[in-house]
């Protein structure tokens, strides 16, 4: 089954310039599912601050939609988050083998 991937803005960190409450960090999660088993892995993202800032949104004006955006454009790395999940959803559904620490053969032998 094909996963589906979300990703939940859980933090933003302000600076009060250029702009009152000027959005410099987004903590975030990525997550996925395949219908029965879900993954997930936290990132975020640093915002360069710009004074002249043409496309600045008020805070309060900000939609999930924008901040997504923003993280999108900054995360090169979003098929890795990706890739992270699908190997965490892999391991699930089939473990993975660990060695186990065995007795020395010749260490049970009695004379």
């Amino acid at each position: 089954m094909a996963i589906t991937y979300t990703t939940t803005i859980n933090s933003m960190y302000c600076v009060q310039s250029p702009q009152p409450d000027y959005v410099v960090n987004c903590l975030f999660t990525v997550s996925g599912t395949d219908g029965t088993h879900t993954a997930s892995i936290d990132g975020n993202v640093q915002l360069a601050v710009e004074a002249s800032d043409p496309n600045f949104v008020p805070y309060a004006q900000l939609t999930q939609t924008i901040v997504l955006g923003w993280i999108n454009a900054q995360t090169d790395n979003q098929a890795n988050y990706y890739a992270n999940i699908d190997g965490q959803i892999a391991s699930m559904i089939s473990p993975p083998v660990s060695p186990q620490n065995t007795p020395l053969p010749w260490s049970s032998v009695t004379k």
